[in-house]
């Protein structure tokens, strides 16, 4: 069997399965590219969308650690849409025939200036316009959502971004999961203790962007009594002009209920445990300039 290759619109068309990412279809085609920063370096976990002639998305895909991405696709006309945090958007349009491998090459993305960092100063939290919700695992089975309803804190945006600083006070009796008798038991000494310990408190000591609008905090949270180093992986959602001026970000971190002794558990036949030991942690913030 031959290989060949030809030039369409100024990318490579490769006939043959044996210079693919992955096997071409026997009734399509397949696409493949690189995602890069404006210096050239790959965007891992950047998101690349295929959409056909009536833009309708047939395909969507992650690029892996070297920002590379691949698709299996019918053969027709399509506009590829490549995004990632703090970049802006970039397209391309390219054909795809029966058979063939359509080698995009590189999509270059540039940095999008308003979601760089924020105005430095010192941000108050918003509790009207921000959660801190968790999610527990229950049986092995479902899952269980909750937040906590009262709570405070401070972003400070240092002129040198790597000395910025956050701070948070929750109220442990103000945890929700919409079960009065669970709620009861998540404050007794079982779980959260709330008549010895009625804060949460987390403190950071350290922020680093790893590219486009990604932070990452590292910090401490005490709870339960305990100490134990957490890190938040933030995204950053830009500023908006609001009674005041605010900037935006989430947040997701996991937790470990072993590392703050909050140890109780019932086990089920088979040795299935009631809670899960692992806590996944999401925060929705809004934080107000401080003039």
């Amino acid at each position: 069997m031959f290989w060949t290759r030809r030039r369409r619109n100024g990318r490579k068309q490769i006939t043959g399965g044996r210079h693919a990412l992955m096997p071409i279809p026997l009734t399509g085609g397949l696409l493949s590219g690189e995602v890069r920063d404006n210096e050239g370096k790959p965007l891992a976990g950047a998101e690349v969308s295929i959409f056909d002639r009536a833009s309708k998305r047939v395909a969507r895909s992650d690029t892996d650690l070297y920002g590379f991405f691949a698709a299996a696709v019918m053969p027709g006309s399509y506009r590829i849409r490549a995004e990632a945090g703090g970049y802006q958007s970039q397209y391309a349009r390219t054909d795809v025939q029966w058979g063939t491998h359509n080698a995009l090459g590189d999509l270059t993305l540039v940095p999008d200036k308003t979601l760089t960092v924020p105005t430095p100063g010192l941000y108050e939290i918003d509790p009207e316009h921000s959660a801190i919700r968790f999610v527990a695992r229950h049986i092995a089975m479902s899952r269980v959502y909750g937040q906590f309803m009262e709570f405070s804190g401070h972003i400070h945006i240092a002129e040198r971004f790597e000395d910025s600083q956050v701070e948070v006070q929750i109220d442990a009796e103000s945890v929700f999961t919409n079960a009065e008798k669970r709620d009861a038991h998540l404050r007794s000494a079982d779980f959260l203790d709330v008549a010895r310990f009625p804060k949460l408190h987390f403190s950071s000591h350290r922020f680093s962007r790893p590219g486009g609008n990604r932070w990452l905090i590292d910090g401490e949270l005490t709870l339960h009594g305990m100490t134990s180093d957490v890190q938040l992986d933030a995204t950053y959602l830009g500023m908006q002009e609001w009674n005041g001026m605010r900037a935006g970000c989430t947040a997701t971190t996991e937790l470990h209920r072993e590392h703050f002794t909050v140890n109780w558990q019932e086990i089920l036949a088979r040795g299935v445990p009631v809670v899960g030991s692992t806590i996944q942690v999401t925060l929705d913030i809004q934080g107000v300039l401080q003039t």
